[in-house]
């Protein structure tokens, strides 16, 4: 049986709120998936997607180092930068305008228990996309995520990842630089990594934009196939 993901796009909204949000939708599918046990039911648990850009924001993952922030709290404010601790894995990372931040809330019982599996396709999803605009991008060994250039001198990160999983119910997720500001990793070691550089989409496409709309079409389509999934479009998001 196909398995639905419903997709929300959130627009521009402050990430606590939507770790807020998440977190709900997050409990409800656990609760849900308690509740069957216990009474025996065959009651399907939802999956969700949803997409986002947050105002300019610092998280620092539960195994982070505080050391890979590079200026002070009160510093960030003055730039009307947030910053919070949150509890999914990986060290610290940015988002912020130009960001498309993807966070799939997935019963991953409705697919496959395997959560090496899980971030390998959402790697897919975005390696897959960037060959539709002719950028070549793929994997550092022992680093999650999504780079370019990989094992030369001029490595690059153009998208972070990181993930919560209980009960094979996931939460948070990915950011690929889109449009994304630069200059606002010159603040932080991003996801703890010395020695590589960021980039971002318009900049390798040599483009003052990119249609972010467009990058998002591209994302679902190889997320759909990837997970085999019936997608619910619960906004006005075009499917390409």
């Amino acid at each position: 049986m196909v398995k639905k993901i419903e997709i929300q796009d959130l627009g521009l909204k402050d990430y606590k709120e939507t770790w807020d949000y998440q977190e709900q939708l997050f409990k409800h599918i656990i609760d849900l998936k308690i509740s069957n046990r216990r009474e025996e039911k065959n009651e399907e648990t939802p999956n969700y997607f949803l997409f986002v850009e947050h105002p300019h924001v610092y998280t620092l993952g539960k195994s982070g180092n505080m050391n890979n922030l590079l200026c002070s709290e009160e510093d960030l404010k003055q730039q009307g930068a947030r910053f919070y601790k949150i509890n999914r894995g990986g060290d610290i990372t940015y988002h912020g305008p130009g960001q498309i931040v993807g966070y799939p809330i997935l019963d991953l019982e409705n697919f496959f228990t395997d959560i090496h599996k899980y971030l390998r396709f959402l790697e897919e999803m975005v390696i897959l996309t960037l060959a539709d605009y002719g950028v070549e991008a793929g994997r550092s060994p022992g680093e999650t995520g999504v780079w370019l250039d990989v094992g030369t001198p001029y490595a690059r990160k153009i998208c972070a990842m990181g993930v919560r999983a209980s009960r094979w119910v996931t939460m948070h997720g990915f950011a690929l630089n889109v449009n994304a500001d630069l200059g606002y990793f010159d603040h932080i070691v991003p996801c703890g990594i010395q020695d590589k550089a960021v980039t971002s989409l318009h900049i390798e496409l040599g483009q003052k934009t990119v249609d972010t709309d467009e990058v998002k079409a591209k994302l679902l389509k190889h997320f759909k196939s990837l997970f085999k999934a019936e997608l619910v479009i619960k906004n006005n998001i075009k499917m390409g």
